[in-house]
């Protein structure tokens, strides 16, 4: 079978439809089409089967993305072997969510100093369940979801847990809450909150306030930029839910928050069996997490 085509199926197991690898792949619709119904002839089997207006992957088609992993991965292995032969680095393309970027990155790139591997970051903020399919585009994906979720059970992708965060309640240095260094979660039941887009961690704990309390919360505002948050409650707009590392604002006072468990999960998600500059990265998040957790008594 041909190696091409291998790519252009797990295109299509990542991607979901005929029309975005064709869009992935710089190829237009009806060319990726003509190279399944090759791949078919070669397998011998059926991998493609019609659902509504679309394909979708028969249970031998599944069967083969397994397989064309396994097979890419050795091959993208050795690509990477030979690239680091012949220029001396080998690049990792890896995706972050921005507030795990801000606290992982710089450490990360300190340690890729002086090696043979290059970093090539990029921020990715979406919701846990839309991590995995990053994978189609990037070497590993950092993503974060709250501990009370479990985590991914995927055959074509490995996880890696790197590290827990707490999450606090932030309010106004003029708050009188701010004279205290901990809070129940039943006295915030009237408070007006500042929270992310549903969907992220931070938002699930917001979920569990309301569930402990009986009272939902009253969001006022929606934003993903904790520095905006940061700064809306530094300005007695409300009050936010925010993880750990993330605080900077000097006008904000955290709040270890009582009765719920408030915590969010880092993980690194790869394909099995990576490459080894790719496995090399993931060891040096994992080494950077248990520093940063260590030096501030998480584990």
């Amino acid at each position: 079978m041909d190696i091409k085509r291998l790519r252009l199926l797990r295109e299509f197991a990542d991607r979901g439809s005929v029309g975005a690898v064709a869009t992935a792949m710089h190829m237009t619709p009806s060319a990726v089409s003509q190279q399944f119904k090759v791949l078919a002839r070669e397998a011998g089997v059926e991998i493609l089967e019609h659902d509504g207006r679309g394909v979708r992957l028969t249970a031998a088609g599944q069967a083969l993305v397994l397989r064309a992993d396994e097979v890419i991965t050795a091959v993208d292995r050795a690509h990477d072997e030979m690239t680091t032969y012949r220029s001396g680095t080998s690049t990792v393309r890896l995706a972050m969510f921005p507030s795990g970027a801000t606290l992982l990155l710089p450490r990360l790139l300190d340690r890729t100093t002086g090696t043979d591997i290059a970093v090539s970051a990029f921020h990715l903020e979406v919701g846990y369940p839309d991590a995995a399919p990053a994978l189609a585009d990037f070497d590993t994906v950092v993503t974060h979801r709250d501990e009370r979720t479990a985590s991914l059970t995927v055959p074509r992708v490995a996880v890696t847990e790197l590290m827990r965060e707490p999450v606090d309640v932030i309010v106004s240095r003029t708050s009188p809450l701010a004279e205290r260094d901990a809070v129940e979660v039943g006295e915030l039941a009237d408070h007006d909150w500042i929270s992310v887009e549903g969907g992220f961690p931070v938002d699930d704990v917001l979920l569990s306030i309301s569930a402990a309390t009986g009272v939902a919360p009253r969001v006022t505002q929606r934003m993903l930029d904790f520095a905006t948050i940061e700064a809306l409650v530094a300005a007695d707009h409300g009050i936010a839910l925010m993880p750990r590392f993330a605080v900077k604002h000097p006008g904000v006072h955290p709040l270890v928050l009582k009765g719920v468990r408030a915590a969010r999960v880092y993980e690194t998600l790869t394909r099995p069996g990576p490459r080894r500059s790719v496995r090399s990265v993931v060891e040096m998040l994992e080494a950077v997490a248990a520093e940063i957790a260590g030096s501030s008594g998480e584990r």
